[in-house]
Parts: structure tokens; C-alpha cells; sequence
């Protein structure tokens, strides 16, 4: 769907530049002189004036991304007015003729239900009036159309009824592209729930069995693990930021290995060499408590003797590598595979194959989990961070790449 998407914007952004250049007619500035025809000339600006729109339109069809695109809008078509509505209004209007509002409203009934555009004239008792004629063209999203870019001009022209076409298509592909991003980060919530769910029956009943066994006695050592659990839970269960980290993440992880220490003693040994310059690196929230959890239990699985874990963070300069290794059962190379496509279930295979998503989805393919395993051999997981990624921030949502 991307690749559609970015080969439809390479289709019309010439023919944009054509309708600029021949909607415009304007003189080539002399700043610019030394970029050759005025076709050339043409192509650039409207290039140019296409890369200030493109920001407020992922944002989606709304009031302020269509009040902050209007004027870029308009510069490419070279139209004296300009205005952008969804299903119920205008949401912006820019430009001359705004007493016109009404009218365009009552005339997009027709375009708006059949998808296809408009033109006609529009009626004004005003003598100075600067527009008129209107230009209809559909915004449309997934087949569905979501508003209109009307453009106004003092008289009929078929170059504006193209013009305005296809950079009603263009507007279109950004507010797909926004949809996505939405879609996006509906995904990673859905993601985080779904871990948290896989966290709380197993885990919370475990460890509150662990403190209850504690409470007659050694009271003061329940208290701990009370506090440790609280902790724990309060940070997995948070409801603000989709990022956190590392020091937040590996601080979490503390809490679970004492509680998890708590109940199998001497059982599980865990080392940590974490590099302090990696401690503020940015990374996906509950990205590495379910590798930790899953070393763990496969660590412990079927032994008797001590599982050893150790966990490394590491400066590499543009990234962080962060390793879990364990000692455990391992896994079969092939059926990890199967878990990592979510191609069969498996128990704790939700945790691998959950991380790993998200990892692709935040950073892209090249940043999904490296895992080294084989039956009886352990499970060596490195996982990299870039230090500095577009739309990784420790607060808010999501930022759209």
C-alpha cells in the first residue's frame, strides 16, 4: 500500500507543477534565475510549495490542518480563492469571495455523494466580487469521500478543472497516508493491551502467592515484595506514552526479577552490564520486560540446577544493542520461525512475536529481534535501538514518520 501510495505522489506532482505553471503564469524571481526554464522554475516551486502542505494534511481532514495547508493549496493551483470542507462545512476558506460559503455548502450535496467533481457558476450580487466560478474536486479516502477542495476563479477553466483534480488526488493520498498513520498507532495500543493482558493473570496471581507466603513469616520481607509488585504493575499499567526508557525499562525489569527471585531462590541467577550512556535512549514500552520474562521461563523449564540470564546494554554510537541471553531449554530454530509469523500459537511465544512487531513497525524490518537458539542450547535475543528515530518521542502518541 505504501509503495501505491508514493508511486501515485511521483504520477501527479508533475502534472501539478504543469497546472501551477500554466494556472500562475507568473515571472521567474530573480533569486531563482539560475534554475533554468520557467517549466524548471515552475516544477520547483510547486515542488516546494507541495512539501509545506504535506505536514498539516497527516494530521488528517480537521479545522487547523486544513487552516495550516489552505494557503499552499491555493499557491499551487494560482486561484484567487480557495476552500477545503468535509462532509458538514467549511472548514477553511481562504482567499477572496468567503460570502460564498453557503452556496458551495448547498451545491457539494451532488459531488460528494457520487465521488465525481464539479464545476459551475456561482451566483453574486456583489459587482467587485473577485470569483465567479467554482471548481469542485472529491477528497476521497478508501473509496469513501471524506470532503472537497473547491477552487474559485474569476471565470471558466478547463486547466483549473484539471489542476484541481489532481491536486484534490495529491491531498487525497495525504489524508490516506494519515489514515494509516492512525491505523498505526491504533496497532500499538492494541499491542501494548494485548501484552498487558498476557502479564496480569499469570504473573499478578504468582507473585501475590509469593507475598502471602511471606506474611506470617517474614513480614518485612512481604512488605518489600508488596512495594516491588506495586511498582511493577504501576509501570505496565500506566495509560500515557506509547515510548519510554531504558533506565524506566530495565528499572521495571528490577522489579520483576525480585519478585520472580522471591519465588525461585537461588534457582535464577541474573547479571546486568548496562552502559550508562545508553540509559536515556528511547525505546517502545514493555519492548524488553516480555524477552526478560521469556528467558525466564525457558531458562527454568525442565532444569533443576541454577538458569543464569545476562543482560548487556551497549553504546555501538548511532545505537543501542541491548542482549538477553539465557542458558534454558532453547528452542527448535523452525518453530521459532513459525512462532515469529504468528503462524501457530505457543506458550510465550506471544511476548517473541509481539516485541519483534513492534520493533519492525516503530524502527522497520532491519530493527526486528535477532535470535540465536537451537534445542538445549539457551536463547541469545539482541535487540537494537536506534538513538535517534523520527516519531520516537518519551511523551505522547505516536508521531507519523
Amino acid at each position: 500500500m505504501s509503495g501505491f501510495l508514493a508511486g501515485l505522489c511521483v504520477a501527479v506532482l508533475p502534472l501539478l507543477a504543469a497546472g501551477f505553471w500554466l494556472g500562475r503564469r507568473t515571472a521567474r524571481p530573480p533569486g531563482l534565475a539560475g534554475l533554468g526554464t520557467p517549466v524548471e522554475h515552475a516544477t520547483f516551486e510547486t515542488l516546494h510549495t507541495a512539501s509545506l502542505a504535506t505536514p498539516p494534511l497527516r494530521a488528517g481532514l480537521t479545522e487547523e490542518a486544513a487552516g495550516r495547508s489552505a494557503r499552499k493549496l491555493r499557491s499551487l493551483l494560482g486561484t484567487d480563492a480557495l476552500c477545503l470542507t468535509d462532509r458538514e462545512q467549511v472548514l477553511v476558506w481562504d482567499g477572496a469571495g468567503a460570502h460564498h460559503r453557503t452556496e458551495i455548502m448547498e451545491r457539494l450535496a451532488g459531488p460528494l455523494d457520487s465521488g465525481r467533481g464539479e464545476a459551475f457558476p456561482l451566483t453574486c450580487d456583489t459587482p467587485d466580487c473577485a470569483v465567479r466560478w467554482a471548481v469542485v474536486a472529491p477528497l476521497t479516502v478508501d473509496d469513501r469521500v471524506h470532503g472537497a477542495l473547491v477552487a474559485c476563479a474569476p471565470r471558466e477553466s478547463a486547466v483549473l478543472v484539471r489542476a484541481a483534480g489532481e491536486v484534490a488526488r495529491w491531498v487525497s493520498v495525504q489524508l490516506e497516508l494519515a489514515d494509516l498513520d492512525q491505523s498505526r498507532t491504533r496497532l500499538i495500543e492494541a499491542e501494548i493491551r494485548a501484552l498487558r493482558a498476557q502479564i496480569s493473570p499469570h504473573f499478578i496471581f504468582n507473585s501475590l502467592a509469593v507475598i502471602a507466603s511471606f506474611v506470617r513469616t517474614d513480614p518485612e520481607r512481604a512488605r518489600e515484595l508488596l512495594l516491588e509488585f506495586a511498582d511493577f504493575t504501576r509501570y505496565s499499567f500506566r495509560r500515557h506514552g506509547d515510548f519510554t526508557t531504558l533506565a524506566d525499562e530495565l528499572h521495571a525489569i528490577d522489579h520483576y526479577l525480585a519478585l520472580v527471585r522471591a519465588r525461585f531462590g537461588d534457582r535464577l541467577s541474573v547479571t546486568l552490564q548496562i552502559a550508562p550512556e545508553v540509559l536515556p535512549v528511547a525505546l517502545p514500552f514493555l519492548c524488553l520486560q516480555p524477552l526478560i520474562e521469556n528467558a525466564v521461563k525457558h531458562g527454568l523449564e525442565g532444569k533443576a540446577d541454577t538458569c543464569r540470564i545476562q543482560i548487556t546494554a551497549q553504546d555501538t554510537g548511532a545505537e543501542a544493542l541491548v542482549v538477553i541471553e539465557d542458558d534454558g531449554a532453547g528452542m527448535d530454530p523452525g518453530l521459532l520461525r513459525r512462532i515469529l509469523a504468528r503462524e501457530v500459537d505457543h506458550t510465550g511465544g506471544i511476548g517473541l512475536s509481539n516485541v519483534d512487531d513492534r520493533l519492525r513497525q516503530v524502527y522497520g524490518d532491519d530493527y526486528g529481534l535477532v535470535i540465536e537458539t537451537a534445542v538445549g542450547a539457551g536463547m541469545r535475543v539482541t535487540v537494537r535501538l536506534p538513538k535517534y528515530q523520527p516519531g520516537v518521542h518519551l511523551t505522547g502518541r505516536l508521531t507519523p514518520k
